[in-house]
């Protein structure tokens, strides 16, 4: 493989954990294989949407104050590391998944141009609720 950008690609495509990166504005740009496996959502589905198709509603607010004050400040609350939290599938059911989160920054002058997240489920590792006896 003589490409890196096509290589690039090919490892981004074919890693086994969601990663999808969106603009400034919160838009759906890249959405990998593993990302449809884990939401539902097809990339067709995904590109040009906002984060909100995977963020439970209730979980909106809160993820955009962050998500503006890590653009406006080019700094990440969590610097990168891993934060469990609720997602939304395309089925409507609510997914556990364990996330990391990085600025992606111009390689010329470091303004900020959008953030990318990787995310695995991990739904089957949190206790589940179990129905009251009777």
């Amino acid at each position: 493989m003589d490409d890196p950008s096509q290589l690039a690609e090919l490892i981004l495509d074919q890693a086994a954990d969601a990663v999808i990166y969106a603009d400034r504005a919160g838009t759906i740009v890249r959405w990998n294989g593993a990302s449809t496996a884990l939401y539902g959502f097809s990339r067709d589905e995904a590109l040009g949407q906002s984060l909100d198709l995977i963020i439970p509603e209730h979980l909106r607010a809160p993820h955009w104050r962050g998500f503006d004050a890590a653009m406006a400040n080019g700094a990440l609350k969590l610097e990168g590391r891993p934060t469990r939290t609720r997602a939304l599938h395309k089925s409507g059911r609510k997914l556990y998944v364990e996330m990391t989160f990085a600025l992606v920054t111009s390689g010329d002058g470091g303004e900020v141009i959008g953030s990318v997240a990787v995310a695995r489920d991990i739904t089957d590792r949190m206790p589940q609720k179990s129905a009251p006896p009777g």
